[in-house]
């Protein structure tokens, strides 16, 4: 798998799991809440916390949307029209440099998703990766404008086909090696069903097709399961969005983690990532007492005098199984010899005191 670093920190198969805290709309508007939100996902264990740049006129058409029939999805929720809502949601591209302060401040990296062509140039004075949303995965030209800077690219894949995704695959390599692949349900409702449709084991076929990229999730589920799931699959790069407060209103509140869910998440997955070891089996350092303690060796049945034949009789095969004794599976190995000395009672029969 290709190794490459965001900012200072290493990305790839062999090290820890890099978690993006996903602000996106949750400022609310506010650049002071926004600072608020990267201090409270960096104390929460994130290492970057990622906005979203767009203006409601350059990413949706109010024309287009009101001549649906209703508004779909988690979208039929919204009190107010699609338009409004992303207009009110809008982050103001002068806020960058503040933001990338604050990230800085607290120790954590900045990056965004630019849904503007024309946003492009003037935020690559501030990120440190790229992050392709799923809804632009078909949009080749803004993706590939972020990818010339030779930056780290995300890229979500949700609600797309495998075609679809080895296209925008094969056009990003072209010109940028530095690819995490994200794989994403595009369902925002917050609804338990979206468990069934998260489809984690796509994993298994992007490391199957892109070998040399590195994986990662992107999800809007409850809790970590996914994310437990997904890191155990090969994932390196985690991205959720963050909250203070489930309960405001905003539509990315709902299903956002918020400071103790994410540090609890942190802390699993930590404990995941120290579970999977390297896959070589063996007894382990912290074994060697037990497997003393807890496997069986081959001792005498009674006292045998000197020259005695053994025979299956003669063996008991009882805990512990001390360093000089011979595991049971060997006993017939043992067959026929005689012992060279009086042996007592449940003391180790091996090959030294026999011939």
């Amino acid at each position: 798998m290709q190794n490459f670093k965001i900012n200072k920190t290493f990305i790839g198969q062999n090290f820890k799991t890099y978690f993006i805290a996903d602000i996106a709309a949750n400022h609310d508007g506010s650049l002071k809440r926004a600072k608020k939100l990267i201090k409270l996902a960096a104390n929460a264990g994130a290492d970057a916390a990622k906005f979203q740049n767009f203006k409601a006129e350059t990413i949706v058409s109010d024309i287009s949307f009101l001549s649906l029939k209703s508004q779909l999805s988690h979208q039929s929720k919204w009190k107010k029209s699609v338009f409004e809502v992303y207009k009110k949601a809008e982050m103001p591209i002068k806020w960058t440099s503040e933001l990338k302060e604050a990230c800085y401040k607290y120790g954590i990296d900045y990056f965004t998703a630019p849904y503007d062509l024309s946003f492009i140039k003037y935020l690559n004075n501030f990120v440190s990766a790229w992050k392709v949303g799923s809804g632009d995965i078909t949009w080749h030209e803004i993706i590939l404008k972020m990818a010339k800077y030779n930056k780290p690219i995300i890229i979500a894949t949700g609600a797309s086909t495998i075609k679809e995704v080895k296209h925008i695959v094969k056009k990003v390599l072209r010109i940028n090696k530095k690819i995490v692949l994200m794989q994403c349900n595009t369902n925002y409702t917050a609804s338990n069903d979206n468990f069934y449709y998260i489809n984690l084991r796509v994993l298994d076929q992007y490391k199957k097709m892109f070998p040399n990229i590195v994986l990662g999730l992107s999800d809007h589920t409850f809790g970590h399961e996914t994310v437990l799931g997904s890191i155990a699959l090969g994932a390196r790069v985690i991205e959720k969005h963050f909250t203070d407060n489930n309960n405001r209103t905003g539509p990315d509140h709902k299903f956002s983690m918020n400071p103790y869910t994410w540090s609890k998440m942190i802390e699993a997955s930590r404990n995941l990532e120290n579970s999977l070891g390297n896959g070589i089996k063996k007894i382990e350092k912290n074994e060697q007492q037990t497997s003393i303690i807890q496997r069986r060796g081959i001792l005498a049945s009674k006292n045998l005098s000197k020259d005695t034949i053994i025979k299956k009789q003669h063996m008991v095969f009882l805990r512990p199984c001390k360093s000089n004794a011979i595991p049971p599976y060997m006993f017939e190995k043992l067959l026929g010899r005689k012992t060279k000395k009086k042996i007592s009672f449940h003391e180790v029969l091996n090959f030294k005191n026999t011939k």
